[in-house]
């Protein structure tokens, strides 16, 4: 997978870009600009839902650019960070953005005190000036890019966010309600395949990674509200945080919701592994 990229007039794409864009259903510039950037990361995070049901199904996930294509792209599946936002980087080099992978901790939910694995990609594409895009922190996913350099409040298509710097570390947060929340921490540290590899590799397969003990799907709605699915539970979050909670009752109504909710179509039978969705 390219990193950085190169004059896109003299090497083949990795991606089928005209697969991918009717995938997220963009018809737009192919320019590498900023209003190219935000109108597909928005695009992409509506269509493309992060999930985790491969991990439960116990799947090997595979981030060659081939596999990820196949799987989010042709297949019309989803996935999580390190599939959705290599997927994000092949595309917008194929575009000729300069684009650079990161690494980060996601801390969403999580105290400062508690230090969770560097188990997260998202991209840094530089334009006029330095821009972030993740695609692949579930319920938290931008829907446009925001700027790395400042620590004024953005706004979004969905909810305002921000960057802060404490120290040697940055944060990005997002606004719900009155309260700022962190979404992740990182340091600008790039993240080469063999490390996406290995942390891909825990977060897939490791006893303690939370993906292997809960079911999570998420996607962005075009009218600013957020659609999530947490184990048994589908939530409708709007912008401020105001949130509408269902319960699922049975498998079968899982795989119905995954189904009319998602754009996720799983066989008959198909049961999901984790605590969580012990139905007995």
């Amino acid at each position: 997978m390219l990193d950085r990229a190169r004059d896109a007039g003299h090497r083949p794409s990795v991606i089928d870009l005209d697969a991918y864009f009717a995938r997220i259903g963009y018809h737009g510039p192919r320019s590498a600009t900023l209003e190219t950037l935000n109108a597909i990361a928005s695009a992409h995070v509506q269509a493309i839902p992060f999930e985790n049901l491969d991990v439960l199904l116990g799947r090997g996930i595979e981030l060659e650019p081939s596999a990820v294509e196949r799987k989010l792209v042709h297949g019309r599946r989803g996935g999580y960070c390190f599939e959705q936002n290599s997927l994000l980087l092949a595309v917008l080099g194929d575009l000729g953005f300069e684009v650079h992978p990161l690494s980060a901790r996601v801390r969403y939910q999580r105290p400062r005190a508690f230090t969770p694995a560097r188990t997260h990609l998202f991209v840094r594409v530089e334009l006029d000036e330095s821009w972030l895009v993740d695609v692949g922190v579930g319920a938290m996913s931008l829907t446009c890019a925001i700027r790395l350099d400042t620590a004024d409040v953005q706004a979004t298509p969905h909810e305002p966010r921000r960057i802060v710097r404490e120290g040697k570390l940055l944060y990005h947060q997002v606004r719900l309600g009155d309260d700022w929340n962190d979404v992740c921490e990182f340091t600008l540290e790039e993240m080469p395949p063999i490390d996406r590899e290995v942390a891909n590799w825990f977060t897939s397969a490791h006893p303690a990674s939370h993906f292997k003990n809960r079911l999570l799907v998420a996607r962005a709605l075009p009218d600013g509200r957020r659609l999530t699915l947490l184990d048994r539970e589908l939530t409708v979050r709007e912008r401020d945080g105001r949130a509408e909670h269902r319960t699922i009752e049975s498998p079968d109504e899982l795989l119905a919701v995954l189904a009319a909710e998602f754009g996720l179509a799983f066989a008959p039978g198909t049961r999901f592994t984790c605590e969580a969705l012990d139905w007995a």
